[in-house]
């Protein structure tokens, strides 16, 4: 299932991400795709508000994953960009989609063999000629209860 949403700033992206949130449970994988300043961080950011995480979300480019653990539920959150030649078996993935949080991949592309077979991808394009903030978002959910959760989540940002 396929959907997709535009954004024409930074808060609704932010508002996008606590409208999923409500609906994440512990071992839910959730794939950011796009391009540098597309806004994956900044709908973690929504994200990690509605769980209730207090720390402020920065991107893990350098660090590749960073722990979140005082929410409703734990964030890890992963920037796995610097993989691109691989090393993506060495970092224990499996550990924390088989664990206890809600597990935010960016750059999906670069450890495609070692995720699940559920999950929901968002894939975030900018549309410059439309303005500065402007991100046409595309949700696939591969899985029944992801495909639920668009239904929830882009019905409400739709109307």
């Amino acid at each position: 299932m396929k959907n997709t949403v535009t954004v024409t700033s930074a808060d609704q992206t932010i508002q996008l991400g606590e409208k999923l949130a409500q609906f994440l449970q512990p071992r839910d994988l959730i794939l950011l795709d796009g391009d540098l300043g597309a806004g994956k961080t900044t709908f973690t950011k929504g994200l990690a508000k509605e769980l209730g995480i207090s720390r402020p979300i920065k991107s893990p480019t350098f660090t590749i994953i960073r722990e979140y653990q005082d929410g409703r539920i734990p964030l890890y959150h992963m920037d796995v960009y610097r993989l691109e030649e691989g090393g993506g078996d060495d970092l224990g993935l499996e550990e924390y989609f088989n664990g206890d949080g809600v597990n935010v991949v960016e750059w999906s592309k670069f450890v495609a063999d070692e995720l699940p077979s559920k999950y929901l991808r968002i894939i975030f394009r900018r549309d410059d000629s439309q303005g500065d903030n402007v991100r046409t978002l595309t949700f696939e959910a591969q899985g029944e209860r992801f495909a639920k959760m668009i239904s929830e989540v882009i019905g409400d940002a739709n109307e």
